[in-house]
């Protein structure tokens, strides 16, 4: 059997609203002093997008970046892992950004797996491409516009507070011999899967018998137990980053002491620094989404894009992208940055 050809990240596109949600305006909204915005939930800023400017708009922008001097016509698959709170409700945004694109050689479908997707995406992409001869060139895409259904009013749902808004694309190549995507590792755990949820939309809330329907606007994210959800978390959150980490490089033939980088989604101050050293690691090592907040699957690809052009990535590091989504889902994958040392 032949040896599977290498899959390399090409580019990475970005899309990041203008408006903004400062600690100011979330502290003013929710109650919580700005300090512990700032301080305890890492956020100094967040950005938001417009009323008119959705989530297909959003990932369009980041995907023309990406395809900067590469033709459309020359995609094989399009893959969208956003946000499943799109443009419409059951809506196929992979098929439209596909055809935005004028990718008319690529068939385009969609991945979801809530704000561990990103990572996922790159692992499924490249072992489709490996697999597949037809798959020469794959773009991923994700947007998210979470925002819009934060009520911050709604004490149970502050571990959302930090939702922002934004978009990112990312174009692979076969055989391309740089930034190549390495291995991943995997975790579920389903007991979480009622927890959060928009619990007004869906057959469940629909079909109950006297049941009222109410406007879109009024439907919001929720937690159905935060108490409950917080304590079988903490019990088992920083044990399944850890497994992923490391069972991801174990995989790539490497262990702990070769991470250069590593690209996280956005969380709490105290967890991202207890995380970071548990690895020999500090800020230094990583991108901090302190004025970005968690754009859903995007926060890996946004950490990585910033760490190259501040320097923080350089040719041949090993970079680890960290993924985690309510339901609930871990995922990391390692990626070697550059031309191997």
């Amino acid at each position: 059997m032949s040896e599977k050809k290498s899959i390399g990240i090409k580019n990475i596109g970005l899309y990041i609203p203008e408006g903004l949600h400062t600690s100011k305006h979330i502290a003013r909204e929710s109650g919580i002093p700005e300090e512990v915005i700032i301080e305890k939930f890492a956020i100094n800023q967040k950005h938001k997008a417009d009323p008119d400017e959705h989530p297909s708009e959003m990932a369009l922008k980041a995907s023309r970046q990406a395809l900067e001097n590469f033709s459309p016509r020359k995609l094989d698959l399009v893959l969208f892992h956003g946000s499943e709170y799109k443009d419409y409700y059951l809506y196929n945004q992979a098929a439209k950004l596909q055809h935005e694109l004028g990718a008319k050689n690529a068939y385009a479908f969609e991945l979801h797996s809530l704000c561990s997707s990103g990572v996922l995406a790159l692992k499924t992409a490249r072992d489709m491409m490996q697999n597949d001869p037809d798959l020469d060139n794959v773009l991923l895409a994700t947007s998210s516009k979470e925002a819009d259904l934060l009520d911050y009013s709604n004490e149970d749902s502050r571990f959302m507070f930090n939702f922002g808004d934004a978009a990112a694309a990312v174009l692979l190549e076969k055989g391309l011999k740089k930034n190549t995507i390495l291995r991943n590792h995997t975790i579920t755990d389903g007991s979480f899967a009622d927890d959060v949820a928009v619990y007004e939309i869906g057959s469940r809330y629909f079909n109950e018998p006297g049941q009222e329907k109410l406007e879109l606007a009024d439907c919001n994210l929720d937690v159905a137990d935060i108490d409950s959800m917080r304590e079988r978390l903490n019990a088992v959150t920083e044990d399944n980053f850890r497994a992923v980490i490391e069972k991801s490089l174990q995989k790539s033939g490497y262990s702990t002491s070769d991470i250069d980088f590593i690209a996280l989604i956005h969380m709490k101050k105290s967890f991202l620094d207890s995380l970071l050293s548990t690895y020999d690691l500090g800020e230094e090592d990583s991108f901090i989404l302190n004025d970005y907040g968690h754009c859903q699957s995007a926060d890996a690809f946004i950490a990585t894009k910033k760490g190259v052009e501040q320097g923080k990535i350089e040719e041949g590091d090993l970079i680890v992208m960290v993924g985690a989504g309510t339901g609930y889902t871990w995922s990391a994958t390692c990626v070697r940055w550059g031309s191997p040392r």
